[in-house]
Order: structure tokens, then sequence, then C-alpha cells
């Protein structure tokens, strides 16, 4: 060992034993991540003079062994002798020290139970009592504890002010463009009054009336289905009552799509006399045609008007009305968007965002961009999928389930589906033609839809494919594809009378395969229960699986699509109940339109919007009319009532003949009840209606008895009180009281 090594050893302080004194507060924090070290000194000389490497350090403290260097330590002899002596020397200096590490090691044991100590922190305290080696705990301490302290010491980055004169800029032009209220002129004196007259608070019966001080238009005029409540009515159209009162000012009927909630009480409104021009595309003016004809109604096709999408039309004075495709399940739907003075009103119809249609259509979204760029005051919206959450599946996506059904089918396949929705039965009528079948339909409304279909070039196919339903039993089963109406469950549709047997040229077989493809509207769910009850009792196979049919209309995804891209400023959601319309309007506010902004309606509403407010401004007649729809002739509401009174709670009907002069009975009363009594207490019921009769008459007020009608009016309600004091009913009651 050289002279200047031995030097530097006896300059260092002797390594001890004795328990080092604590660290000031949060001093050796920094070493806390690391893994405690074996060794404790950390000195940049050890006891015998050899510099320690930074790594590779054995437990005792000495080196590590590496090329030239010896386990203890020392150099190994290379080419030269070592001295014994010196040897013995290091190798005794060597166990001193181990014997020091071990006294070290078991030391800290004796800080658990004292005071708070270095040795408590995470590296453990043998990192921490040789202070003498500065520069290392300064690295260690820059390295590992630093961080807070580096933090602090670093200012903030420096701003530029150009790149944050762009990102405010930035964020001026995205709430700019998200803000319709400057696109809209505001300083324009127009007014547009929006009046539904049907659709909200119920599925179907769609109708709207837009009007300006001098002219409007009708947006659809459909029908809907009565409930279980309205006897003998088939279908309800809208009350016109309004619509007479504005005649005059109307100048167009405007229709967006085919179906019957939005075109079926066009014949019955044309029969009151109602007759404007009629706009839109050939699918749905084709259709209403047919029920023009069915109505004897012919000449009203004089007042089509047949339209192009993407072309603007000017109607009346005051309307500017461009047509948008949109995807649905019928064919040739729109949207529309109607210009007045006031500003754009877009009005969606019935709509779902089909990317990969059938037709190869898909919604034109860049119209709806268009006019969000120009800016929209206010857009009514479609609300009938506001709780599906999901995307709408395409069409298409039916496709696999059919090519499933059609394969394993073994007999006949009877399909049912909506009669309107022709982009279902054209795959159905494909994989049939692909699997050798022929095609048979039956119920007139689906026969009359594919047939205006084919004769507008909607759809193509080859005229032998098709057989007539008398000709289906003398087929093979397996050669035969059956499409019906019905899958709703109506008691009048083909399907209903195959399933109970009544149905002149189809009878249910064993080997029948009925597939439902579509789903149950609110309402029908018992018809459509007891229609497959049947079809099972027949012996017929049903599949109504899932991927069997998909909806038309959008869900809460693609109601976000539209609103983003028209950007409104007024919002009314349309077509659904009140909880439709209401989950419609919390989509709405996802998207940015103030709750202020956002008007749910009802039917008969009459709003007013202009670029600065919307409100309510009065309330006009809306309702339904009844149909019967076996002669095409509107049902008295009384008669509805009285209907639904005899079915309820009965009917009882009183003859009898009083005299003049004593205003006594001259014979016993005739008493005749219906649905009240069983027939073995009708005697019994008769003899009680006498004593309630004398009575009355008993009680006359002077001079009633020369009025016959006002004297029945009150035997009426004298009988009617009576009868709910017995039996807590309020039956129909006819009197008829005859004085002589």
């Amino acid at each position: 060992m050289s002279d200047t090594q031995n030097n530097n050893t006896e300059n260092k302080p002797a390594l001890t034993s004795e328990p080092l004194t604590p660290r000031k507060e949060g001093e050796g924090q920094q070493n806390r991540s690391r893994r405690p070290r074996n060794n404790q000194n950390r000195n940049n000389n050890n006891s015998n003079g050899n510099r320690q490497p930074r790594e590779n350090r054995e437990v005792d403290g000495n080196r590590q062994p590496q090329e030239g260097k010896d386990v203890d330590g020392n150099r190994q002899a290379q080419e030269r002798n070592v001295d014994g002596n010196r040897q013995n020397n290091n190798q005794n200096r060597n166990n001193n020290n181990r014997n020091r590490n071990n006294q070290n090691r078991n030391r800290p044991n004796d800080n658990k139970n004292g005071e708070k100590k270095s040795g408590d922190n995470k590296s453990g305290s043998n990192n921490n009592q040789n202070r003498n080696n500065n520069n290392r705990n300064a690295n260690n301490q820059n390295r590992n504890g630093g961080n807070k302290n580096r933090r602090r010491r670093h200012g903030p980055a420096p701003v530029v002010q150009e790149l944050l004169d762009c990102a405010v800029r930035n964020q001026e032009v995205q709430a700019e463009r998200l803000n319709p209220h400057n696109k809209l002129d505001l300083g324009t004196k127009g007014k547009v009054r929006v009046t539904p007259l049907g659709g909200l608070g119920e599925i179907g019966g769609n109708m709207m009336v837009i009007e300006t001080d001098n002219e409007a238009i009708l947006i659809d005029v459909g029908m809907s289905f009565p409930d279980e409540t309205m006897h003998g009515v088939d279908i309800l159209v809208p009350d016109f009552s309004y619509i007479k009162e504005i005649k005059n000012k109307i100048v167009a009927v405007i229709i967006t799509h085919a179906h019957e909630d939005h075109i079926g009480a066009m014949p019955y409104m044309f029969k009151e006399g109602l007759q404007f021009p009629t706009y839109g595309t050939a699918m749905p003016l084709a259709m209403i045609g047919n029920k023009f004809d069915e109505h004897k109604l012919t000449d009203a096709r004089r007042y089509f008007r047949p339209i192009e999408k993407r072309k603007v039309y000017k109607i009346g004075n005051d309307f500017e009305i461009e047509w948008m495709h949109v995807t649905h399940s019928i064919l040739d739907s729109s949207s529309v968007a109607i210009t007045t003075e006031a500003g754009t009103v877009i009005h969606t119809g019935d709509f779902k965002i089909d990317h990969t249609p059938i037709d190869g259509y898909p919604t034109d979204l860049h119209r709806y961009a268009h006019y969000g760029e120009k800016g929209v005051l206010l857009m009514m919206s479609d609300s009938t999928n506001s709780y599906n959450k999901e995307i709408t599946p395409s069409e298409l996506s039916v496709a696999p389930a059919l090519d499933r059904v059609m394969s394993k089918a073994e007999g006949r396949i009877i399909l049912s589906t909506f009669s309107s929705n022709l982009h279902r039965l054209e795959q159905a009528i494909n994989y049939a033609i692909k699997y050798g079948r022929k095609i048979c339909v039956i119920g007139r409304s689906m026969e009359r839809n594919l047939e205006v279909a084919m004769q507008y070039k909607y759809l193509e196919f080859p005229k032998n494919i098709f057989v007539d339903a008398d000709d289906v039993s003398r087929m093979p089963d397996k050669q035969v594809l059956i499409l019906t109406t019905g899958s709703q469950g109506e008691q009048n549709s083909a399907l209903f009378r195959t399933a109970i047997g009544e149905h002149r040229h189809i009878k249910i077989k064993p080997t029948d395969l009925v597939v439902l493809s579509s789903r149950a509207i609110p309402g029908n769910e018992g018809g459509i229960s007891e229609m497959t009850n049947h079809l099972e009792k027949a012996g017929a196979r049903i599949a109504r699986d899932r991927d069997l049919h998909v909806s038309g209309h959008g869900g809460i995804e693609e109601q976000k699509l539209l609103l983003r891209l028209a950007k409104p400023k007024f919002f009314m959601p349309i077509h659904g109940e009140y909880n439709h319309v209401m989950r419609h309007k919390e989509t709405a506010m996802q998207c940015g339109i103030p709750e202020r902004n956002i008007l749910l309606m009802g039917d008969g509403d009459c709003i007013e919007v202009t670029p600065k407010y919307m409100r309510k401004a009065k309330s006009v007649k809306s309702g339904k009319t009844y149909i019967d729809n076996q002669n095409n002739h509107m049902i008295a509401d009384d008669v509805v009532v009285d209907r639904q009174k005899m079915a309820n709670d009965g009917m009882v009907m009183i003859i009898a003949q009083v005299s003049k002069g004593d205003q006594k009975l001259i014979a016993k009363p005739r008493v005749t009840s219906f649905g009240l009594v069983p027939d073995k207490q009708d005697r019994a019921f008769a003899a009680e209606m006498e004593d309630v009769l004398e009575h009355f008459l008993v009680n006359l007020k002077p001079g009633l008895i020369e009025n016959a009608k006002a004297m029945e009016n009150d035997l009426r309600a004298v009988v009617r009180k009576h009868i709910y004091r017995k039996m807590k009913r309020y039956p129909l009651i006819v009197p008829h009281v005859f004085v002589s």
C-alpha cells in the first residue's frame, strides 16, 4: 500500500458501532424509494485504504471480484509476487470490517422503539450513517428525493403569444359555428305557427299544420288504430275541424312517405271537400292514388304534384320546400326543409341512419349539414325510438337470418311482415328464388304495395316466380314461400284467418314454418299471442328470432347526429307518446340545445316561432274521428260512446203507457235489460222498475206530462240513480213513455 493511501486512511474517522443521531425532519426522505443496502460504510476509502467501486459492492463493503481482483478486495497477483505479510494485514483489516458491519446490522433494531431516526426511512438506516461521502449523498438526493425541489426551482414554460392568440381564436370559431342564433335574421318580422293535429301522445295518426299570416301547408294526413274499447271501429283519422276553419289559407299537402300513419286519412279528408294540391315523391303518391280509387275518388288524382329530391319548390308565396332523402322501413322516404320569412323549419319525418340500405341510397346527411350551416330556426324530429341507446341495425343485417331460415326449412314457409316493408319482402323473395321456391302473396295491402313498387321500377322481379293462392295446394311444400299480412295479430288479416282455418285456399300443415318478421306494436301483444296459439295448435312451427327484424326508426345516436348536423335554435320532438318526446328532449339538451328552446307539444297546441322566441299562441280543436272500414264511413262519437256503455254496463229499455188525466200507469210497463241481470232475474227486475216508475209518476212535476221528451229525460235520470245505488252500474237507459 502506498503512503498516499495510508495517509488518507489515517485522516478518515474510524467506523463506530454506536447509533447515529437522527437526521433533521425531511432529511434523507429522498432515499425512501431505494432498497436498503447491506453495507453501512459509504466512505470513499474503506479501512484498508482501497477505494470501493460505486457498483458491485460486496456485503462486507469491499469490492466485488472483477478482473484482476480477488474476493477480499485486494489485487490478485498478476506477473508479480504479493508479500504474504501485506496480505495477512489486509485479511485482518477485512475481518475487522466484517465484524463492524455485523454490529451495524444488528444495531438498527434498537431504533424501532425509540424516537424517529433516519433508519425509519424506506432506504434503511445503513444508507444514512456515514455523511462523509458528500458527493455521493448529494447525487442520491438529486436522483431520489429532489423532484419537489427541482419543480420549485424551474419556472413556468414561456408562453408564445402567437399560439395563445391562435387557441383563443379557435375557441371563438367553435362557439360561433355551434351558435345558430347569429345565423338567423333577427330583424325579420316574419313568424311561423306550428299546430299538430295528430301524432303526439300516440303512435300514428300524424298530421301537422304549418302556417304564416297568409298561407298554410299540411304535412302528412295519417291514420291510427283504435283500442279495445272502441267497438266496431276499424281506424281513426284526425278531426278536420281546424282544417275547415283555415281551408282558404291552405296551399298544399306535403307528404313525407307512404306509411298508413302518414297517408291513411287522405281519402277521408278529400271526402270532406278539403281537396288541396298534394306534393310528394312517386311512391307515396301512387299509394294515395290507389286509396282514392278504392274510395271512388279517381278524379282527385289531378291534385298530385310529383317532386324531385334535392330541388327547392316554391309553393304559394310564403314557402320554399326541399325534400331530402332519408332511409326508413319503406321506400322513397323524405325529410322536408321548409324555408319561410321567419327562417327554415326542418321536419324529419320517420327516419333511421342506414349506411348500407338495400337500394343503395343512404340518408342525405349533406343536405342536413347544408341547412345547418345556413341556420335552422326550428327542427321537429321523430321520437319513436328515443329509448334505444344502440344504433338501429341496417336492413341488410336481416339477410343472414332469412338465408338461415330458407336453407333449413323442409316444408312451406309462411312469412309475415308489414305490408309496406318492401325491402324486407325484396330480400325474402330473392332468397326464395335462390332456394327454388315460388312466391304466393296473400293480403290485399301487400299485393297492392308490391304491384305499385314493380310498376314504378322500385323493385324488379320476373312475373313467372309468382303463383296464385289456389295453386299452392297443388305444389310441393318445399317449393312454396307464402308472403302474408297479419304480423300484428289483426283478426281480419290473412294470417289470422289462416290460423283459425277460415282462409279459402291456405290451410296450416304440421310441416309449415311461420316466420314473424316484425316487432309487436304496443297494444297488439294480445292479438299476436292469440294468433300464435292458434298456429301452434294447428301444428305449425313459429320463428320469431330477434335477428329476423330491425326497426325503421333511428335510436338516440342517430337522433344526436341529425341534431348536430342541423344545429337548430329551437327544437320540438314529435311522433311518439309523451315519454318518448320527453326522452328526446333530454337527448337534445345533451347536444347543446338549451332547455328553454325546447317545447313539448300536444295535439291542438298552436306554437308561434320567430328568431327571437317560441311560445304557445292558442289551442285549436283536435281529436279523432271513428271509421268503419267495412263501408268506409265515419261513425258518430255518440254511437261509439253508446257501444262502450252497453259493453261495460249493459242496457235497460222501458216502455210505459201513462194516463194524462191522473198520471198513472194504464198497464204494466214492459222492461227489458241486456248485460245487467241474468235471465232468471228478469221478472224481479221488471217489478222493481215498475215500482220506480210509479213513484216517479206520483212525484211528477206539474205540467211535465205535457212534454214527453222532458219527462223521458227525467225518468232516465231517476232509473240510472236507482240502478247505480243497487248495482253500482251506469247502464244505457232507453225509456219510451206514451201519454194518452
